[in-house]
């Protein structure tokens, strides 16, 4: 196609618009209603056009070939003159203020010769500032419907509306009442999308944006997705963060942790001196002195229970670069393999499953061909709430005609969009997998050609499948037989299905089997590694915890995945470190804390994690820390760990670092600096060095930059990674292991990366959970997030999320609210087998009758003390969502 725009000619793509011509050619056109993210609209008239002899809106005319398009007639320019003045008309003068760069207004005016002298409006329609990060100036709204359509069309929660009849037409809440009050979740799309400051983010005022001109391009530092985000610095600190517009998954978007939870780096109560513990209490101290005591405190440890007394847990919190020095410490320095990371929380599991399945631990396709399937099934998460970004483009490719299939205990999010709707009862998700798998074998619903060529363990699996009909799936499940067969007809009759699964999958006590099971429902269909699907895809909790697992911080693994077990993996490691790596597994974080309690772990570091919060059974966990003789802690805030602690160090937060993260779908991405840590707080990268040191050891890979370029020659699936690359280029997937050619996005193209090249089909069968309920605790409690915070909320709640979710809730169906004589907002206690807690009553239906749920965002309330010791058989996996429990306070058993 090709069009001439003021004489200059240009090819325009297909189906675009006379707009996008007149941008190809370099036109400069106003287009106030307009944003490029959502669906053109058309209704401020600003950018009209003379296209084939008539004035036409140009964001809603396609572009045809032949076209000739005049933008700089007298007609058209003098129409889109008027149209703008009419709208500068109603607003007061004030809306012109702040310079020609204040907002897309005043560019406009600015081009156009509009002085402040047209604002010749009213003031007093009022302002809303219930809200802690978007401010409402109804006087400034133009009635564009951008943020409407935005909130609508990129978020997918429909929150807001025009309210009002003419010139009195503004936007407001869905649901009335103030904008805190309202179903927005914060997002901020609505204040990126405004063009006339109408909406704002409190303190950044009009034109402040603008004016700054530090930027820094990052990667977000909250949950695994991996936006990228633009952070503007002014005197030292934070001004905003906005979601980057070409970032690879978040496309311009973000969530309210991303775009607005910066403030917990001026709280207060950020550690900027290390602290050492004398006669009972935690002292500031220097950093040698706090080193000196560390490393004398490692070589005591080491002198009298050799190096596997000592232990460290790494991070997902930190960068890939300081993960692979922090288990290159252990096993060079110190000499063990005893180093984790809170994937032993998450989703180990899921690198056992994926690895036995298909042969490698990250998930079989990126998220741009997920977004494309036909059928999605999305199992055991709620990415509306604890992935927003990615719940908003699911949601999306829904709202466009794409079937959904959801399996979650609750009504959340996604699950009010399904087609088909599975609730089982927690811990029975094998048996329902089995059931789906059932149908598929009974209705022919499988890829024979693609199992005979490209699988093995059929046989197997159509043997232990016979045992699983809907009928007795329902009877273990509690999901209706029905339901189970329509599930896998839509999911078995799809063209392009993919999988989507959360912790709902991973945190049981078979979890593993879970993972294994789900992925047999693929393999049947011949959609993974193919053209006809798009696999089996897990949504990673944390911002890096897919990057701390590749990069070895593991205690059976090193970098790359090669096992401490295999003499050539060794020797990999070995030639590029210089010394013997030892050949026995180290110790899982469970069997850390049994050490410690045992009187065998002498020393353990802790590296940002608050496993006084986090982990299950938290009152045997503070018993572990409490027998160990050196506790050491790397953190950003005296948490419920670092108290405990005999050393606290202080270090960077993520707007703080250098390095990379890898996110759910495997793309390595870059973490920039903008701001120096607060006082003498250090990036852990450099208090690894410093630590080192101290006991005279030289670690080499002085830079981040040199730490990843050592990986890459020690693990050949990240060889063609460099921080060089990634800044020229962007994202990019691993496998990569040539720097001339592209990351590995779809796995499995020519062969499955198991032993025989062949995926594998998996007859587990369906065991029980841990923990059943019984007279005495009667209910079961799933545990997991909320959309506001963060894991243990050490973050978020030094934010102004805490005004917008202020303790944590237990939510419980009204039949055992009344049952149990609770009403809202009332406290209420929860005990478990193992524990006690006290939150606050939130009825709901979201649960059914039998079933409760919180989240762990506050340390206070105790959650993770209910929790138990059970465990993924294979992985060590504690079973978070499966806790047999009963209530009491408010008016129970009266």
């Amino acid at each position: 196609m090709r069009v001439t725009v003021d004489g200059t000619a240009v090819t325009p793509a297909d189906g675009a618009s006379v707009l996008d011509a007149v941008r190809a050619a370099g036109v400069e056109l106003p287009s106030l209603c307009h944003d490029d993210r959502l669906s053109p609209a058309g209704s401020c008239r600003t950018c009209l056009v003379s296209c084939g002899g008539a004035v036409v809106a140009a964001c809603v005319t396609p572009a045809a070939d032949g076209a000739v398009i005049e933008v700089a007639a007298e007609e058209p320019r003098t129409l889109r003159r008027e149209a703008v003045e009419l709208i500068v008309s109603a607003l007061p003068p004030y809306a012109l203020d702040g310079g020609a760069e204040a907002t897309e207004l005043t560019r406009v005016c600015a081009a156009l010769g509009i002085g402040p002298e047209a604002a010749r409006g009213p003031a007093g329609r009022g302002v809303d500032d219930s809200h802690p990060y978007i401010r409402l100036d109804r006087d400034l709204c133009i009635a564009c419907g951008r943020c409407v359509r935005m909130c609508a069309e990129v978020q997918g929660t429909f929150a807001l509306t025009l309210a009002g009849r003419g010139f009195d037409t503004v936007v407001a809440p869905g649901t009335g009442g103030s904008w805190a009050g309202s179903d927005c979740v914060s997002c901020g799309g609505c204040v990126d999308s405004c063009p006339t400051g109408a909406l704002t983010e409190p303190g950044l005022p009009l034109g402040a944006r603008a004016s700054i001109a530090t930027r820094t391009r990052t990667t977000c530092g909250y949950c695994g997705v991996g936006c990228s985000l633009e952070v503007l610095t002014r005197d030292g600190e934070v001004a905003a963060v906005l979601p980057d517009r070409d970032g690879p998954v978040n496309r311009g978007h973000a969530c309210v942790k991303g775009r607005f939870a910066h403030g917990f780096r001026r709280s207060p109560e950020r550690l900027t001196r290390p602290l050492l513990r004398r006669g009972g209490r935690l002292e500031p101290v220097s950093w040698a002195e706090a080193l000196d005591h560390v490393a004398r405190g490692l070589r005591e440890a080491v002198a009298s229970g050799g190096p596997d007394a000592v232990a460290a847990i790494s991070s997902a919190r930190a960068t890939n670069e300081e993960n692979y020095l922090v288990q290159k410490f252990m096993r060079v320095a110190i000499g063990t393999n005893n180093v984790d990371n809170c994937s032993r929380l998450c989703h180990a599991p899921s690198a056992a499953g994926l690895t036995a399945a298909f042969g490698l631990s990250g998930g079989t396709d990126g998220f741009d061909d997920v977004e494309r399937a036909d059928c999605l099934l999305v199992v055991g998460a709620n990415p509306v709430e604890a992935h927003p970004v990615i719940g908003a483009r699911l949601l999306q490719r829904v709202l466009r005609g794409a079937r959904l299939v959801v399996a979650d205990p609750r009504s959340v999010g996604l699950a009010r969009h399904a087609d088909v709707h599975l609730r089982p009862r927690p811990g029975t998700n094998v048996a329902l997998f089995h059931g789906l798998a059932h149908v598929l074998l009974a209705e022919g619903l499988i890829d024979e050609e693609f199992l005979r060529r490209r699988a093995s363990g059929l046989p197997e699996l159509t043997a232990l499948l016979a045992g699983y009909p809907p009928e007795r799936v329902a009877a273990v499940t509690g999901v209706p037989a029905a339901d189970v067969v329509a599930a896998a007809r839509l999911y078995g009759r799809a063209e392009r299905p993919a999988i989507v699964y959360g912790l709902g999958v991973t945190e049981h006590l078979h979890g593993t089997d879970g993972v294994r099971a789900l992925s047999n429902l693929a393999i049947l269909r011949g959609a993974v590694g193919t053209e006809r699907g798009y696999g089996v895809n897990p949504l990673r909790g944390q911002n890096n915890v897919q990057g701390a697992s590749d990069m070895g911080a593991l205690p059976d693994l090193l970098p790359g995945y090669g096992k401490v077990t295999d003499p050539a993996a060794r020797a990999r490691a070995e030639t590029v470190w210089g010394v013997p790596v030892p050949a026995r597994p180290g110790l899982r974080i469970p069997e850390m804390f049994a050490a410690a309690r045992a009187g065998k772990l002498k020393a353990l570091w802790i590296i940002g994690e608050d496993v006084c919060a986090t982990d299950p059974d938290t009152t045997r966990v503070a018993a572990a820390l409490e027998a160990c003789p050196l506790v050491v802690c790397d953190e950003l805030f005296l948490s419920e760990t670092a108290e405990r602690a005999d050393v606290v160090l202080p270090v960077a937060s993520w707007l703080e670092k250098d390095g990379t993260f890898v996110n759910f779908d495997r793309r390595f991405q870059r973490v920039r600096p903008a701001l120096d840590p607060p006082g003498q707080a250090r990036a852990d990268f450099a208090v690894v060095h410093a630590l080192a040191a101290a006991l005279g050891v030289e670690l080499g890979c002085r830079t981040p930059a040199e730490a990843l370029a050592e990986c890459g020659r020690l693990a050949p699936v990240f060889a063609g990674l460099s921080h060089e690359r990634l800044d020229r280029e962007g994202a990019i997937a691993w496998p990569c292991p040539d720097p001339d050619r592209p990351g590995q996005a779809k796995l499995y193209r020519e062969r499955f990366a198991t032993p025989d090249g062949r995926a594998h089909l998996a007859a587990c069968p369906y065991l029980p959970p841990g923990e059943t309920p019984d007279d005495r605790y009667p209910l079961i409690l799933v545990t997991g997030r909320r959309w506001a915070h963060y894991n243990s909320g050490s973050m978020t709640r030094r934010t102004g999320n805490i005004r917008l979710d202020p303790d944590d809730r237990l939510d419980l169906h009204p039949a055992d609210a009344a049952r149990y004589g609770l009403r809202e907002g009332e406290p209420v206690t929860v005990e478990s087998r193992h524990g006690r807690a006290v939150l606050t009553t939130r009825i709901s239906d979201e649960t059914v009758p039998g079933q409760v749920f919180c989240a762990f965002h506050f340390p206070s309330s105790g959650v993770n003390s209910l929790t138990s010791g059970q465990a993924d058989t294979v992985t060590s996996c504690p079973e978070y969502k499966v806790t047999a429990v009963r209530l009491g306070g408010g008016r129970c058993g009266r």
